[in-house]
Parts: structure tokens; sequence; C-alpha cells
């Protein structure tokens, strides 16, 4: 406990001078790895998990995403609104990470647990019922995690400093999802297990894995503005919406931020139905020697992307220094929306050509990783000029939202589509499968067209977002002399 209270002062002094310690970015990046490990694998595999493991006709499983859309909706701003009201001697954020650490990384297994009923309809209640679940538990800890970006320093690059080494924790999770998750599946079919047991081990594995780093940050940090925002007025539920609608930098954020993941999500759900139905020709165990080792073609492609996401990291970090965090940003969306249109001319079996474009997108999905989480905390400065008060929590509840709510939309439509267009699910036993033509294009059109014109609403919203540097840096000059006063 004397070494934490160390801590604690350390962290106060470098509050004040806007910096933060390489240990203290590192420790608060690594809350990420859980949180975005268990994303990318629902993002990637979940839907193909849906159709072809516990098969689900693709329409009707599709309803399962429908019903997580409307409880996102539900639980994600209430959570936020609670975490900026708890009033406790450790903050309003660290008992959350606290107490629902473990039950978080716990719940993960119970999303791909599905038992082998014959009834449809059963089967869709089971899965929904443990999408709600892991999705609560998710945002438990998710929203007060990210409500804290904006409480460790004022500074607007040191913010975006603090969510690059998110953003690498991030990468370097998604990055060991897509390789390890599809080995440890087939470990587990080697010792004689199913699909279904490999899936329950890889998210026993990642969920142990990522629960700690929260926990441990729930003891470590210290929030900074815990005694003021108690003295707050409590607004209802209703009143803290509309006034959190009413900060207009903060809707552009929205947008961008719903754009963006969609089409992140768009890339992670289709991509395995595209890998293996087109570029393997319906060969269910393909693999691509990469550097020797033998991959499964999705591990091989995600992890190609991944890998180039995290080397130029440092690179957006300095263009958005140099200029500003949103021409960094357009330029990002730009370069991935023309790989997005070269990726339709993938024809079966150019896995070299495949990876080439991985290797592209990757400079693409970094900026999409790093900048659109780095313009909110700044946004939440403009709601406290404005307002006189600190809503992290639910500015970082209605994030969560729209964050879960594009995850969940884009497996509802994508799965809408694929039942419409003809997919079917491969029997329990194929290893070699064809999809019919119909069901073929729409996943190539997905993949690249679809994605292409998500893209280009993030960069139109970006190119309009009212925030500059030069403005923020004006409002924490008021902001300080507003806060110097008595």
């Amino acid at each position: 406990m004397y070494f934490i209270a160390i801590i604690h002062v350390t962290l106060a002094r470098n509050f004040m001078s806007g910096k933060l310690p390489f240990w203290l970015k590192t420790l608060y990046g690594s809350g990420d790895w859980g949180i975005a490990s268990i994303g990318m694998m629902r993002s990637i595999f979940y839907a193909i998990y849906l159709t072809d493991v516990v098969g689900i006709e693709p329409r009707l499983a599709s309803l399962g995403a429908l019903v997580g859309i409307v409880w996102d909706a539900i639980n994600d701003p209430l959570i936020g609104m609670l975490s900026d009201r708890v009033k406790s001697r450790l903050g309003r954020r660290r008992p959350f990470l606290l107490w629902f650490a473990f039950p978080f990384g716990l719940s993960f297994v119970t999303l791909w647990s599905a038992p082998n009923w014959e009834s449809q309809v059963g089967l869709l209640v089971y899965v929904t019922l443990a999408f709600m679940i892991s999705d609560t538990l998710t945002t438990l800890v998710t929203v007060p995690y990210l409500s804290l970006t904006p409480e460790l320093t004022p500074n607007y690059d040191e913010r975006t400093s603090l969510s690059s080494f998110r953003t690498v924790f991030q990468l370097l999770s998604a990055m060991a999802v897509v390789i390890a998750a599809p080995m440890i599946v087939d470990v587990v079919l080697a010792g004689g297990g199913t699909q279904q047991q490999g899936f329950m081990t890889a998210g026993a594995v990642f969920g142990a894995i990522g629960s700690l780093p929260l926990f441990l940050i729930g003891l470590v940090v210290r929030e900074k503005f815990t005694e003021g925002t108690q003295k707050q007025e409590t607004l209802s539920f209703r009143e803290t919406l509309k006034r959190a609608w009413q900060n207009v930098p903060f809707r552009y954020a929205v947008g961008i931020y719903m754009f963006n993941w969609s089409a992140v999500d768009m890339v992670a759900i289709t991509f395995p139905f595209f890998l293996l139905y087109w570029v393997s020709q319906g060969d269910l165990l393909a693999k691509v020697n990469l550097l020797g080792v033998d991959l499964a073609l999705e591990s091989a492609f995600f992890g190609v992307m991944m890998f180039s996401c995290i080397l130029v990291v440092p690179f957006w970090l300095w263009f958005a220094k140099k200029q500003n965090k949103i021409r960094a940003y357009i330029a990002g969306m730009a370069t991935w929306i023309a790989v997005q249109m070269f990726i339709f001319t993938i024809q079966p079996g150019e896995t070299g050509y495949m990876l080439f474009l991985a290797g592209l997108a990757g400079i693409g999905v970094s900026a999409a990783y790093i900048l659109p989480d780095s313009i909110l905390p700044d946004v939440i400065e403009w709601d406290e000029l404005r307002t006189g008060r600190r809503q992290e929590g639910i500015y970082y509840g209605i994030r969560t939202l729209v964050r879960k709510l594009t995850g969940a939309l884009v497996i509802f439509v994508t799965l809408q589509i694929l039942g419409w267009s003809g997919y079917q699910a491969p029997p329990d036993d194929a290893i070699q499968f064809q999809q019919p033509d119909s069901a073929l294009c729409m996943i190539r059109v997905m993949d690249s067209f679809f994605g292409a014109g998500i893209l280009l609403g993030t960069i139109i919203l970006a190119w309009s977002y009212p925030l500059t540097r030069e403005k923020y840096q004006r409002i924490q000059k008021l902001l300080a002399v507003r806060r110097s006063k008595p």
C-alpha cells in the first residue's frame, strides 16, 4: 500500500505538468489488451462461428445481434452515467475495474459455449443471452477504463501519445488473436476435441490474460477530478443525454467513430468468408506458408495487416503532431479506400497478392485505431467549458455504445445479406465446400466497395470537424482560469 501511495503522489505531480511517465502509459495501454482481444475475436470469428459451428441459419443468427443492439442502447449510457455518479474513496472509475475485471474475462468463455441442441430457436436464445451477459460485463470495465483518459493528462499531444499506447496493445492483441485463436482451435481438434471446445479454450486464454491489466489499473491509477465531480448537481438520464448531444464537436466525433468502426468491422467480419470461399475456393483447411510457418489463411491475412498496423503507429503519431489529428486521419482513410478498391481484384489462389494488399491495408487501419480515440478527450474539455461539468462517463458510455452498436449492426446486416444471397453452412464433417456464385459475388462486394463507401463517410465528417488544435489550446487556457478561481 505504501508503494501504491508513492505512485499516486507521482501521478499527481505528472498531471500538473501534463507529461506522463513511460511506465504509466504502458500500464494504461495494456488495459486495452483484454478489451481489444475479446472485441477482435468476436468481430472476426463470431459470425462464422454462429453459421458454421453452431449451425444457425444466417438470417436467424442476425436476430441475436439485433437484440444485442437494443441491449447496447440501454446499458452503455446507463453505466456511463452511473460511473459519473459513483462516490467512493477510490474514485468513480476504479471500483468498476476492481470489481468486474475478472468476471469480464470469464464471460468470454460463455460467449463460445453454445450447447449441441437441435432446436434453432433454442440455440438462438442461448447465444443471445450469452452475448448480452458478455456485453454487459464488457461495458462495466470498458466505460470506466476509457473515462480515465482525459483525467490522466490535459495535454493535447500527450493524449494522442496515450491513445497510441492503447493502440499498440490493441494491435498486438489483435495480431495475437488472429494468429493464436485458430491455432488453439486446431490443437484442440488434433487432441480429439470439437471446434466448439476449441473456441471455448481460446476464449478462456484471452479472457484470463486480458482481465489482469484492467485489475492492476484499478489498483494503481489515481483519478484527478474525483473530488470536484462528486459535488456536481445530479441530472436526469434524459437531461444528461440532451446536454451531451448539444456538444457540437461530439456529434462529429460520434459520426466519425461510427463510420470508422463500421469499416473496421466490415473487414473483420466478412474477410474470413472471403478467404475461405473465394481465395481458397472452399478449402476449409487452407493454409499459407509465411516465413516458413504454415498458417491458416485468415491468420496469415490478419496477421500481416496487424503487423503493418503496428509498424506505422510512429508515423501517424509524427504526422498528427506535425500537422494535426484530423489531417492525419483523413490521409489514413484515403489510403485505406484505395486498398479497398483493389481487394475486389483478388482472384482465387492469389495469396501473395492478397498478403501484399493486407500489408497496405494495415497503413490505413492503423490510423483508424489511433486517431478517433485521441479526439474524444478534447471534446470533453469543450463540454466542461460550456457546462461547468465533467461527464467523462456518459461520453465514453456513448462512445462504447457506438463501438458495439456498429459491430452488432455490421454482424446483423452481413448475416442478413449472406442469407438472402444464398449462403449455405457447410456440413459438420466437410473440409471442402463451395458457396453459390450469388453468395461469392456478394461477399466480394462487401469486402471492397461497401467498405470503401463507409470510409468515404469518415473523410466527409472529419473534413468538417470544428475542434482544431488552436481552438483546443484556447479552451485549456479558459478552463485553467476557471479552475483557479475559488
